[in-house]
């Protein structure tokens, strides 16, 4: 079972501001950015020998030079994106050591050898080969250089993005012009967030907004001569209503219970907007066996839809496949849009039957290295443009939200199982099933707990009653499974000889010594461990 939400984040627009509003906000994000870059610098100076006496250090410098309150937000949101640039750091020397491996056995084996599922083979040319040698040295080079900051403690940050840094030196190629990048850089290195409190009023005393909406802001000592209330606070002329989730906002800050805030500007549309988050206790997971009770949906993630299939509590797959469609094409704004819709109408044929999702575990950090699937740029490309991350963020927040537990399965041989026993059975003259749907089908038998191969039918004339026996996809201990069809009053549909429908509900009347052998003759087969 996927976890729940640990925590809610809701954003509204600032509108309204006047412009002396807008002054005070740059001129105090632009004040505490310039604290929080020395103090990010001294943070990274300190390396691996940082220790709770040269935090509060830190914290009594920018106290004097702002607030208690802001130089708590500003020492943890340091603190914060150093561990985030650590954490990154680490993953940068696995992916080098996975690319280094990669090349490494490629050389070594003959040119144009043939690789298999799970290594790549050998180059197709001699040049190719050599280009890889050099290759496989600047890799090394870049591996000891990052294994060397790992042990010295030392991460390369930029506040404001490396991207946005670099394209300073390539105006053109990012279509701006100086002064557009001089106010995006601006705004992307300003500091404007506070973190809540539980017993303050009304959970923040540094960033405080009522439950009317009213936003006021602690001034930093520097700039206290700007403010228009009482003890050192500007009030904006905006009020926020938080559309979504406002309720649940309203009653945290009627409790005074802690939301941390965050203010920043958008450039581009020249607007401000407000971030409140909290955090919420985990809900009680539901049991896997209550999730399988009425069957479920399995869904199969794909570079540009999500394939869909309901499924029964036995692994029938019930109804038509359903296929939700997205455009990961534009700018970043318009495939997140597209992806929260296709989300959004996957779960709300879900909550129409109240069924669990089931869907992949998927993981292709090391299936998107170059090393690997270097000749295949296609292949390459449709792997990275895949939104893994993006969909199961969106997907445990939304599912969150209306109640329907998430089930995750192991991805492994699921196309390729349910490409071969699942789309040529589900294919008829009016449906044709697509390689996709079948892997829906066997991501959700893999959830339910069912094998992903069908059970073989056995011969029509083997059958107890002639060409009528059921096979269903039931549980070994099911009663009745290994039955016959329901006698259905009225007239025959096909012709049953004299006597055969008494012997064909029991499989032991026939005339042979112990149990019939067909019960144990149809058994599924384990899966092959193998592809």
């Amino acid at each position: 079972m996927v976890p729940g939400l640990s925590g809610v984040t809701v954003r509204d627009r600032l509108k309204g501001l006047t412009a002396q509003d807008e002054t005070v906000l740059r001129l105090v994000g632009g004040r505490l950015g310039t604290l929080a870059s020395r103090d990010l610098k001294a943070r990274c100076a300190a390396g691996l020998e940082h220790e709770n006496e040269a935090w509060a250090s830190r914290k009594r410098i920018l106290t004097a030079e702002s607030s208690s309150r802001w130089a708590g937000s500003l020492t943890k949101a340091t603190h914060d994106q150093w561990a985030l640039a650590r954490r990154g750091q680490g993953a940068h020397i696995r992916q080098l050591e996975v690319g280094i491996r990669t090349i490494r056995h490629r050389l070594s084996l003959p040119l144009r050898e043939k690789g298999s599922k799970r290594a790549a083979g050998g180059y197709r040319s001699r040049m190719e080969w050599h280009a890889k040698t050099r290759r496989l040295r600047v890799l090394e080079d870049r591996l000891a250089a990052a294994r060397a900051d790992w042990v010295a403690g030392r991460v390369h940050v930029v506040r404001g993005g490396k991207r946005l840094l670099n394209s300073r030196h390539h105006l053109e190629q990012a279509q701006l012009t100086e002064q557009e990048w001089r106010a995006r850089w601006e705004a992307s290195r300003r500091f404007l967030q506070a973190d809540g409190e539980s017993g303050k009023r009304y959970g923040n005393e540094t960033i405080r907004i009522s439950p009317d909406g009213q936003v006021s802001i602690k001034l930093p000592a520097p700039l206290a001569h700007l403010a228009n209330a009482p003890r050192g606070r500007y009030v904006l002329a905006a009020r926020v209503s938080f559309a979504h989730r406002g309720e649940a906002w309203r009653d945290r800050v009627g409790a005074n219970r802690a939301v941390a805030y965050r203010i920043h500007e958008d450039v581009q549309r020249q607007r401000w907007y407000l971030t409140a988050s909290w955090t919420i206790p985990p809900a009680q997971a539901v049991p896997l066996t209550a999730v399988r009770a009425g069957g479920l949906i399995g869904v199969d993630a794909n570079a540009d839809h999500l394939a869909a299939w309901r499924l029964d509590v036995h692994g029938n797959p019930v109804g038509v496949p359903r296929r939700f469609d997205y455009d990961l094409s534009g700018t970043a704004d318009h495939r997140d849009a597209q992806v929260r819709h296709a989300l959004t109408r996957l779960l709300h044929w879900a909550t129409r039957h109240r069924l669990a999702i089931a869907v992949e575990d998927l993981d292709f950090t090391a299936e998107t290295t170059r090393e690997k699937h270097g000749g295949r740029k296609k292949f390459r490309r449709l792997i990275s443009g895949m939104p893994v991350g993006r969909l199961r963020a969106r997907l445990v927040s939304m599912a969150a939200d209306l109640g329907i537990p998430l089930v995750a399965v192991d991805p492994a041989y699921t196309s390729r199982w349910g490409a071969q026993h699942w789309q040529k059975p589900l294919t008829s003259k009016t449906r044709k099933t697509t390689r996709h749907d079948a892997a829906a089908v066997a991501i959700g038998r893999r959830a339910l707990g069912h094998p992903v191969r069908r059970r073989t039918a056995p011969p029509p004339h083997d059958r107890s009653d002639r060409a009528g026996h059921r096979t269903v996809q039931a549980a070994p201990g099911t009663l009745g499974r290994e039955g016959p069809r329901p006698r259905v009053p009225g007239p025959r549909t096909r012709s049953v000889p004299p006597g055969c429908g008494a012997n064909a509900g029991n499989q032991n009347a026939q005339h042979r010594p112990g149990r019939s052998t067909e019960h144990e003759s149809w058994q599924q087969d384990p899966l092959p461990l193998s592809p």
